[in-house]
């Protein structure tokens, strides 16, 4: 948070203080009475978790039976704050046994005030790990007759993961057989006009890992992004090789990621935490491959009838293929009735949704199905305005396809003991928002 908390509180649905602790002299001991009186007592909770009142600002949250109330006296990253919030009541479970409420806090007082002094120091959050807290906050509280039982987790040296930055992942784990899963997972959002331009593309990704390592290892992944290549060349003093390199927007990372080592060299390089996790997202806004290209043409013949004819064109390579392909043609709400012809998969005319729902499950490359279909509309006199048509939507799946064109050029794994590693990369490209006018 780059301004610090100056207090939080915990109150009860009555405004009753439950609990509260005082990080900094910047605020009254009063301000949770402005709280009460100006938020509480004139039943504005529920329109805005960010309020400013006497030059502070109270950003509060309801858990339960209990309100979680944080005061800052100058401008604060509200994100961050509730970021904050989110991660200490998870904590809290953890020790209370999956219950937080104002039973929990009345019977957990002491390992509650202990907790708070060890997530934010001097109003700046800290570590809040539950499997890092635990290894040298040991007190148990007190738990709900309804909890699930603790799990008997061996525990990892507790010096090592407070003071080494690896809180992530705990010592001593050991498998048979060593594998690493990566999955590229690519979403497109598109809005083409009528006539095939794009008005507006990008594509979002997030980069998933499964982790199945032996000991500490040590990662290491090259992407063919632009920087990153071109950084390479760099440290080696050879030119950059051949080939499509994009350019990624809004880069975020998991915790585990050397950041230090990627501004350095731009690799990303991380000791992953056991299991499953997200790596990274990214965002994509230049040189989009789109998998798919629709052509609709539809004619209105008079106030009865209307004519249909879409093709669907695959645009990815011959040997790959999509998964359920959903096409979504909307149609006037006073559709009577419908006659389709398809070259493949299936159509139906769904009232419900005022759409002709046209699925394909299995939609090979390079392919072009199209769906011919007549319409006939009731005729009403009241309803003289024109239909307003609603673009066409798109569901689809892609698998070993990208949009953006990212690619995994090496992932390498290295651990002291120098294991051999199994690694199993995937790509999958799903529809966002993928409409086309008609």
């Amino acid at each position: 948070m780059p301004v610090a908390a100056s207090a939080i509180y915990f109150l009860n649905l009555r405004g009753d203080v439950l609990i509260n602790r005082l990080y900094r002299d910047d605020v009254g001991g009063n301000m949770v009475d402005a709280f009460r009186m100006h938020i509480m007592q004139t039943k504005e909770l529920g329109t805005c978790p960010v309020r400013q009142i006497g030059g502070c600002s109270f950003f509060y949250m309801r858990i339960s039976n209990v309100y979680i109330v944080i005061v800052v006296s100058s401008n604060a990253n509200v994100a961050c704050a509730f970021k904050f919030v989110v991660e200490a009541v998870a904590l809290f479970k953890s020790y209370f046994g999956g219950a937080f409420d104002e039973d929990a806090i009345r019977n957990n007082f002491v390992l509650i005030y202990e907790l708070l002094d060890e997530i934010m120091d001097f109003g700046y959050p800290q570590n809040l790990s539950p499997e890092i807290l635990k290894l040298y906050i040991t007190q148990e509280g007190v738990r709900s007759p309804f909890s699930s039982k603790p799990s008997d987790r061996p525990v990892p040296n507790a010096t090592l993961q407070v003071t080494g930055a690896v809180g992530w992942r705990r010592e001593g784990l050991v498998y048979k057989k060593n594998e690493v899963f990566l999955d590229i997972v690519e979403s497109v959002n598109l809005l083409m006009s009528s006539k095939g331009s794009v008005l507006r593309c990008d594509v979002t990704g997030k980069i998933l890992m499964k982790c199945f390592l032996s000991g500490m290892p040590d990662l290491k992944l090259g992407l063919n992004d632009k920087i990153g290549l071109e950084k390479e060349s760099q440290l080696k003093s050879r030119p950059t090789k051949s080939g499509k390199t994009i350019e990624l927007d809004d880069v975020t990372f998991h915790q585990c990621v050397n950041l230090t080592r990627f501004n350095s060299e731009k690799t990303v390089s991380f000791v992953p935490p056991d299991g499953e996790f997200e790596l990274m997202k990214y965002r994509i806004t230049e040189g989009v491959n789109l998998p798919f290209r629709v052509l609709p043409t539809i004619k209105e013949l008079g106030r009865t009838r209307m004519e249909v004819n879409v093709k669907v064109k695959s645009v990815f390579g011959a040997k790959m293929f999509a998964l359920g392909v959903v096409i979504k043609i909307p149609v006037p709400k006073q559709t009577a009735k419908t006659s389709f012809q398809v070259t493949s998969g299936r159509a139906k005319y769904n009232a419900a949704i005022d759409c002709l729902v046209w699925k394909i499950r299995k939609f090979p490359g390079q392919t072009e199905p199209t769906l011919s279909a007549e319409v006939e509309l009731i005729s009403t006199m009241a309803e003289k305005k024109s239909w307003t048509r609603p673009p066409i939507q798109m569901e689809f799946q892609v698998p070993m396809f990208t949009a953006s064109g990212l690619r995994v050029r090496f992932l390498k794994v290295w651990e002291k003991s120098g294991y051999n590693t199994v690694e199993w990369v995937r790509y999958i490209t799903k529809a966002g928002s993928y409409e086309v006018r008609c």
